[in-house]
């Protein structure tokens, strides 16, 4: 700017253009252009001089620049800018591919170097990025692959297409891909969990797309979390940071990640034909394995060697336990105090006082709890037998748990609290072919007269019966004993009395024991 003002004052005290470019060591081209350019402005030297630098600097500065005349050559690839920009987001497209449309369109365009040069030029102008450093150990970037791998059925022979899931670490770059089922919240967290298990570790964050599966309903700053995905992101010890809706650069490690899993895993896989979804994931995990321990270029380390290094230990440790699935639904307690889980058919005992009640069901793979009002009034282990009925006993009215309990074990507890003898006879009844009923009675009749006549009697009445062998009156052939002993008793006393021989004299010896 000091020149311009110079080449000015020298101009306004009537020196040749000559003379101005060799005192200032200019072109004469360039003092020309600064002085024709001084008198189109219409001003005066006084109020240019009097203008700021960057005035100054917007008035004259741009007569410097030599304008560059656009060939027709160029003009034609910058119209084709948009259209390649557009293409490239479609999968299996490349740069390569475009290049060779482009050169049978335009058979004197540029080469595929200058052809990559302009496009990258021109896509940093019209859309322009900035450049993230990823924390170690701060955050997993997990999104699907938009092309789905398939096997095949054996039995049927049906094509069966599948999801490819991708996570990738955002400083090492380490990379985990495995096929699922679907997009589904289940087939969605046993993948996220899969990975946290292959990396070894937690991050601090874990970065999903909008898919329902993770996000609810999706918010610039609070967006709504699945509520399985966020249990299962408190259980591993991480939180869940969703990218913004429409946003793919929020993400675009784990997008550029899915870019070469579409060159290094798609097309060697789809070269062989699999039979099972397992057979699919032994595949990609060997080709995964390639591509995670392969230099990155320009560099002499890979995504696991760079992983093994500086973030491994920078991971959080993971639980002991792996994370339970847990889903939930309202229903009404029956009249016998069970609620149906309708998935498995299956029948789970509650609280009596529960009855016709509304509860909460929340179960897992492995157990099913119950709740009302937030307090949990019901735990079992889940059980997948259809129209069968999981009860506890507790959990029933007095006459109803009197009769659940009748059972062999518990005759046989009975028994043997009161005496050897008496369980010898249980035992002898509960063997025997009669009908099971039976059985029941006659071992609840048995041991109700321990109530009446007392342990010791009841003991000394089943050895004795034992004698004459176990049948089905032996009930009524304890009974007896045990009456006849009673009356004689009765008779000793009253021969006592009365003065007369008791009845153990007579006989000889104590008959009833």
């Amino acid at each position: 700017m000091n020149k311009i003002r110079q080449i000015l004052r020298l101009y306004d005290q009537g020196k040749g253009k000559l003379t101005i470019a060799g005192y200032l060591e200019l072109s004469r081209t360039t003092v020309r252009k600064y002085l024709t350019s001084f008198d189109s402005c219409g001003l005066s030297l006084k109020e240019v001089d009097s203008l700021s630098d960057s005035e100054l600097d917007e008035l004259f500065g741009k007569i410097n620049e030599k304008k560059k005349t656009i060939s027709s050559r160029m003009q034609a690839l910058q119209r084709c800018f948009p259209k390649i920009e557009k293409e490239l987001k479609r999968t299996g497209v490349t740069r390569l591919l475009l290049w060779e449309d482009y050169m049978k369109e335009f058979p004197d365009g540029y080469k595929y170097t200058q052809f990559c040069r302009y496009f990258n030029d021109w896509k940093a102008k019209v859309n322009p990025t900035m450049h993230r450093t990823h924390k170690v150990g701060d955050k997993l970037f997990v999104d699907f692959a938009g092309e789905k791998l398939c096997y095949t059925d054996k039995q049927t022979g049906e094509i069966v297409p599948v999801e490819v899931f991708v996570a990738i670490l955002g400083a090492s770059q380490l990379t985990y891909v495995e096929a699922v089922p679907s997009q589904q919240k289940e087939d969605f967290i046993a993948a996220c969990e899969n990975t946290l298990h292959f990396i070894g570790g937690s991050p601090s964050a874990i970065v999903p797309d909008n898919l329902k599966a993770a996000v609810i309903r999706s918010h610039r700053y609070e967006p709504t979390l699945n509520q399985a995905f966020e249990d299962f992101a408190q259980h591993y010890d991480t939180c869940v940071l969703p990218a913004r809706a429409y946003k793919p650069r929020d993400k675009a490690l784990v997008e550029g990640a899915v870019r070469i899993m579409y060159t290094r895993l798609y097309v060697p896989l789809r070269q062989k034909q699999y039979f099972s979804l397992s057979e699919l994931n032994v595949a990609i995990r060997e080709h995964l394995a390639m591509h995670n321990n392969q230099l990155l270029k320009g560099r002499n380390y890979s995504r696991r060697m760079q992983f093994e290094e500086m973030e491994r230990n920078e991971l959080k440790p993971l639980p002991v336990d792996r994370f339970e699935f847990k889903q939930s639904f309202y229903a009404k307690v029956n009249k016998d105090s069970h609620i149906l889980l309708g998935v498995d058919r299956h029948y789970y005992s509650v609280p009596v006082r529960f009855l016709s009640k509304k509860v909460k069901i929340i179960y897992s793979n492995s157990i099913v709890e119950i709740f009302s009002k937030f307090e949990r009034i019901a735990l079992h282990k889940r059980s997948k037998v259809p129209h069968a009925y999981t009860t506890n006993t507790n959990h029933l009215s007095s006459a109803h748990r009197y009769s659940a309990e009748r059972t062999p074990e518990t005759f046989m507890e009975r028994a043997e609290a009161i005496h050897e003898d008496v369980l010898s006879v249980i035992k002898a009844i509960l063997e025997s072919g009669r009908h099971e009923d039976q059985k029941t009675k006659s071992c609840e009749a048995i041991l109700g007269l321990e109530r009446r006549y007392g342990a010791e009697r009841l003991a000394g009445a089943c050895r004795r019966a034992m004698d004459f062998g176990i049948d089905v009156r032996i009930f009524r052939t304890i009974e007896s004993i045990l009456q006849n002993n009673l009356d004689n008793q009765r008779e000793n006393v009253f021969a006592t009395e009365l003065g007369m021989p008791s009845h153990k004299n007579i006989r000889g010896e104590n008959y009833y024991k």
